[in-house]
């Protein structure tokens, strides 16, 4: 299964510094792609996920535009073809 994923440039320089990945993925779920997403790119996965798994608190996950915090998390289910937007929040004032 495809699934394009989309990076900001500050994500992207720990993938390659390609800020649109086509990702052929094994297995359904968000999870399954920051699985695959760490076995290519180790670095760019600890800044997604902590140690128990989960997205980072301060990184965002959508899924066609939903955010996966609202839908069922890592195990937001993602079709063939789905466009996977990844976005660490930024702080400031």
């Amino acid at each position: 299964m495809s699934v394009e994923v989309i990076l900001p440039g500050v994500l992207a320089d720990l993938a390659g510094g390609s800020k649109h990945l086509q990702v052929e993925v094994r297995g359904a779920t968000v999870a399954d792609l920051l699985d695959t997403l760490a076995a290519d790119h180790p670095l760019l996965a600890r800044r997604i996920r902590d140690e128990t798994g989960q997205v980072r608190r301060f990184v965002n996950v959508y899924v066609d535009g939903d955010d996966v915090r609202f839908q069922q998390g890592v195990a937001t289910p993602i079709p063939d073809g789905t466009v996977v937007q990844v976005l660490p929040s930024v702080a400031g004032g």
